[in-house]
């Protein structure tokens, strides 16, 4: 994609074809919204991160942060030790990236009540309301 210049190309999240789907796909990601958060933090080895996000597995953490590493948001540093250490910060640009989570983190803690009541007036048990999964 270098023979040209990207800053020129306009993008429009409503066409079919443009390429910004890619990137709203890799955004709403089950596990890429609580690593960038918990990045904000400062820099994390795999195990810590494992330990701040509940429920994730080895291989989605990996994957996912590979794909965070490939699109420009996070920066996997290797250290020259014995046995080696690698850990993952926020690129400037997943910090640009992690203020706008911050606020829709904001958002959704502050109304969870409003969103429990209106699942809970729409049919859904106490259990389906809080997990966001109505009963098959």
């Amino acid at each position: 994609m270098d023979s040209y210049d990207l800053d020129s190309i306009s993008f429009d999240v409503f066409r079919r074809d443009c390429a910004s789907h890619t990137v709203l796909d890799m955004l709403s990601g089950k596990w890429t919204y609580l690593i960038v958060r918990a990045l904000t933090r400062g820099r994390m080895r795999n195990s810590e991160l494992a330990r701040k996000i509940e429920g994730i597995s080895p291989k989605m953490l990996s994957q996912t942060l590979r794909e965070l590493e490939r699109d420009g948001l996070v920066v996997r540093r290797v250290h020259a030790e014995v046995p080696p250490r690698v850990d993952y910060a926020l690129t400037p640009l997943g910090e640009e990236l992690a203020g706008l989570m911050g606020q829709i983190c904001d958002w959704a803690e502050r109304h969870v009540p409003e969103v429990l009541r209106a699942r809970l007036n729409h049919g859904m048990t106490e259990e389906e309301a809080r997990t966001g999964r109505a009963a098959r």
